[in-house]
């Protein structure tokens, strides 16, 4: 029984002297007691159980990664998606159905020449994604068989739209049944590719029109299109696949709550999805309280080119980790997974700044960049169907616990706070003594 009663742990340091590595020592749980802030871990309070933690594979990540020559390849999927030791066994990613802003060009799967439709989608087709994204997917896949992929359009063919444009506009309410359809055929096709879609949202960042690809689309337009049309288009074609509604910023919360509160729409979704460039982390809160039986998701954040190592670690562990899985998140995402030494690739129009947990230089350097220790502080240890339980916050060590499928209990603290603090984390009655630098981020494992 002696190994239950030891903590292993994981630090990462905000001067990136020390990053997701293994401590050498082991600490005790004893029975002694002491003044220090105290951090209690209890196992019978549970909450929300987490689908994973990950990124956004984009048109652009996938690019980049599938360039690099085959063996360096393989070793950094399994680092990836792996679980040996060196592994971060990320859990989750996201996909743009069709392009998003980080691939090279926009396209959709059913592109057509300027004045003419689709009507039956026999034009329908992956097209740039059979080349990057659709065989990297499929490596991933073979290395972790249950992966969990959500697929978020930034827009749909242009010819569905009321602009005739990639940027911006509205779905023209005569193609509602024909996007559903369109919706429906993706995730058919995917699976013919052995690529199961666990979830979509309808649309990326519904209220930011100004991204090249990206679609206008209010909360009463999604709601119409849900109970009218992609919710009975899922039914007929007997998919088990989540509508997850929102998937934009925190600060309009009743965006999703008009949808939940609409009779019609509420039986065909699972849950909404929130990005943090604007507002709090509160607002899955609000939202996961007025409907407790649906379930909230971060899909989104990025880290940019612009700030430092130290700020990004701690402010996007805070938010994006702790902030979400405190307030009911199933999972935490951050934005892309790769780009180049330029920040590319990405549309005309697309994020420049965009920083990815890797960067791949020509050639073939991969530099780990600060949203691979923010994700990974949590993929490596809280695997799908982990519990999140209760720990309290302590003065400005700011912290969330889970008990994973095995049975192990996983602390993750950030220390928040300007100057170094000694800490107990208490579990069952007893208790070890440990602390952080500021800005150091660590994961407890027992």
């Amino acid at each position: 029984m002696e190994t239950t009663n030891k903590v292993a742990f994981w630090l990462t340091k905000s001067d990136e002297s020390v990053l997701l590595q293994k401590q050498e020592e082991s600490l005790v749980f004893n029975s002694s007691v002491n003044s220090n802030l105290t951090i209690k871990v209890d196992d019978s309070q549970k909450f929300q159980s987490i689908d994973g933690f990950g990124f956004s594979l984009t048109g652009g990540s996938a690019k980049v990664i599938n360039q690099l020559e085959k063996s360096k390849k393989e070793a950094l999927l399994q680092e990836l998606f792996g679980t040996k030791e060196n592994a971060i066994g990320i859990s989750y990613l996201r996909i743009s159905i069709g392009a998003s802003d980080l691939n090279e060009a926009v396209f959709s799967y059913d592109d057509m020449p300027t004045g003419e439709t689709d009507l039956k989608l026999e034009h329908f087709n992956f097209g740039p994604d059979t080349k990057n994204l659709i065989p990297l997917l499929k490596e991933i896949i073979a290395i972790n068989p249950s992966i969990k992929i959500m697929g978020s359009p930034w827009s749909p063919p242009v010819w569905m739209k009321d602009n005739g444009n990639s940027k911006g506009g509205s779905l023209l309410p005569q193609y509602y049944e024909i996007y559903a359809n369109y919706l429906v055929k993706y995730i058919q096709k995917m699976k013919e590719q052995g690529i199961v879609i666990d979830a979509i949202t309808p649309q990326n960042e519904p209220l930011h029109p100004g991204n090249n690809p990206s679609m206008y689309m209010t909360a009463l337009m999604q709601a119409d299109f849900i109970k009218n049309n992609l919710g009975p288009a899922f039914q007929k074609a007997n998919l088990n696949t989540k509508i997850v509604i929102y998937d934009h910023n925190c600060n309009k919360p009743e965006y999703p709550l008009t949808i939940l509160n609409d009779p019609k729409a509420l039986p065909y979704v699972t849950g909404s999805a929130f990005h943090l460039y604007e507002g709090d982390i509160s607002a899955l809160s609000t939202v996961h309280n007025a409907f407790p039986n649906k379930e909230v998701y971060f899909t989104e954040q990025y880290t940019g080119s612009g700030s430092s190592f130290e700020s990004d670690l701690k402010w996007s562990v805070k938010n994006v980790v702790i902030g979400s899985m405190r307030n009911w998140s199933k999972n935490a995402l951050s934005w892309g997974l790769a780009n180049d030494e330029f920040y590319k690739p990405y549309t005309p129009g697309g994020c420049s700044t965009c920083k990815g947990a890797l960067m791949i230089d020509k050639n073939g350097v991969i530099k780990r960049e600060v949203g691979y220790y923010i994700i990974g502080h949590a993929s490596k240890f809280i695997p799908e169907g982990s519990v999140r339980i209760s720990s309290n916050i302590v003065g400005k060590l700011s912290n969330v616990a889970f008990k994973t499928p095995q049975g192990k209990i996983v602390l993750l603290v950030l220390n928040d706070g300007d100057n170094k603090e000694t800490f107990n984390i208490e579990f069952n009655q007893k208790r070890v003594t440990t602390s952080l630098e500021s800005g150091d981020v660590a994961t407890y494992f027992w």
